[in-house]
């Protein structure tokens, strides 16, 4: 048996689960990360940000 985690996306889901893969990766509050999420993203202009989440979306893998 492996301790070992592994970033996967969240069950705990609004949009497609990564925010709340992070927050259980890292064992914060999902709505934290959201929260920081939109506004890192705000002031980056948006277009970093959604193709960050996009990537993240495809290389997280699926909740078992």
């Amino acid at each position: 048996m492996s301790d070992k985690k592994t970033l996967r996306r969240s069950r705990n889901r609004v949009l497609c689960g990564v925010c709340g893969g992070l927050a259980e990766y890292y064992g914060v509050d999902p709505n934290f990360v959201r929260v920081f999420y939109l506004l890192t993203s705000a002031a980056s202009v948006f277009v970093p940000g959604i193709v960050i989440y996009l990537v993240l979306w495809a290389t997280m893998r699926l909740p078992e």
